[in-house]
């Protein structure tokens, strides 16, 4: 009896956390589908371009762009790790895991 006891007390300790993640998960969804945007009739802000961008900087993801071909736009081949990204009239090599600018060069337009 007693080991009935011990062995239904611990597959309840084990399930009262499970539930507990299920239920948070969904509520984070939750609130992530509405949006204080959606549910206030309010409009996300877009992101702005910025015109000079420094050696040393992180490039926010949204500023990224799309990856280039170096070597149609005359640009040295980036080292691994690295990419080629065209923000406002600027070629970027930035880290692709950092987002960090290791060289600019301008697009010449």
């Amino acid at each position: 009896m007693k080991k009935i006891l011990l062995a239904t007390i611990a597959l309840s300790m084990h399930a009262v956390p499970a539930a507990n993640a299920q239920s948070y998960r969904a509520d984070r969804d939750h609130r992530g589908s509405g949006g204080y945007e959606q549910q206030h009739g309010k409009q996300a802000k877009k992101p702005q371009h910025r015109k000079h961008w420094s050696k040393g900087q992180r490039v926010p993801s949204q500023y990224r762009g799309d990856r280039i071909d170096y070597k149609r736009h005359n640009l040295k081949a980036p080292p691994r790790g690295y990419q080629w990204v065209e923000n406002d009239g600027q070629y970027l090599m930035i880290g692709i895991a950092t987002g960090v600018i290791a060289a600019i060069a301008n697009a010449g337009r």
